[in-house]
């Protein structure tokens, strides 16, 4: 009986050429560094920044002084506490909200959907509190603004239906979902940094829609590049947030 020889290869995956072309940039140090701190300091994660500046051998940049006034107001949203956060907002700048009535709105509006969770909570439920805040606060912004009108009316909804919540619509659960409070607190730290003369919005965003733009374009027109180009990112506002008001697990390499 005669033997022979079978030779197995094992076939390595080559990598695409778009890939290679990725992994010849070598960005510098002194950049990364620098939008990672950006990133910390615009989001507002205090101990994070002030560990990597000194691990990084940096300096806080000067929008790190308001770093701990944008935890306490982020904080005080996330909470649902929003007669306190416009209390700290109008105490490190009043202008913010004077000047943008649509961002005022959206927290007298969380502050209403407060009001409106303690009014129907229970079987004595009074909702006078809720009207009156309604009739007082956001009744004649509306009066003014159909956006402002319709979103009142939305949310004066609550009324009639959240006892039943197993029959709320989508746009009205929306109003209850934690990401609202999210969303209307990333504006105000957006507002708040531009009040100070700084860019509202982390550069990390805005290179990581960047990129995303030019990848939907190169598809579009038929380049060459991988099927599949994850960013290999976490969205950090989807993490749960520490007492001091940051993500519990930031952590810079």
């Amino acid at each position: 009986m005669s033997s022979s020889t079978v030779s197995v290869s094992a076939t390595t995956p080559t990598q695409h050429s778009f890939q290679r072309k990725i992994d010849d940039i070598k960005p510098s140090k002194t950049d990364i560094n620098f939008v990672v701190m950006d990133y910390l300091v615009s989001e507002g994660y205090p101990r994070a920044a002030e560990k990597f500046a000194k691990e990084a051998n940096i300096r806080l940049p000067l929008e790190g002084e308001s770093i701990q006034s944008r935890v306490e107001i982020r904080r005080a949203i996330h909470a649902g506490d929003i007669d306190s956060a416009i209390t700290k907002i109008n105490d490190l700048n009043p202008q913010i909200l004077d000047t943008d009535s649509a961002l005022h709105f959206a927290l007298l509006r969380l502050q209403l959907i407060e009001l409106i969770r303690a009014c129907t909570s229970s079987a004595t439920a009074d909702i006078t509190p809720a009207l009156n805040f309604a009739s007082s606060q956001l009744a004649p912004r509306a009066a003014t603004n159909p956006d402002f009108l319709k979103d009142l009316e939305l949310t004066m909804s609550l009324l009639i239906f959240l006892p039943e919540t197993g029959t709320l619509h989508k746009e009205l659960t929306d109003l209850l979902e934690p990401s609202l409070r999210r969303n209307v607190a990333s504006k105000v730290n957006e507002a708040i940094l531009t009040s100070m003369g700084a860019r509202g919005e982390a550069r990390m965003r805005s290179l990581v829609r960047l990129r995303q733009w030019a990848e939907t374009k190169a598809r579009a027109v038929g380049k060459d590049i991988p099927p599949s180009l994850p960013l290999g990112l976490q969205d950090v506002d989807e993490r749960p947030v520490n007492g001091n008001g940051e993500t519990g697990d930031v952590m810079v390499q």
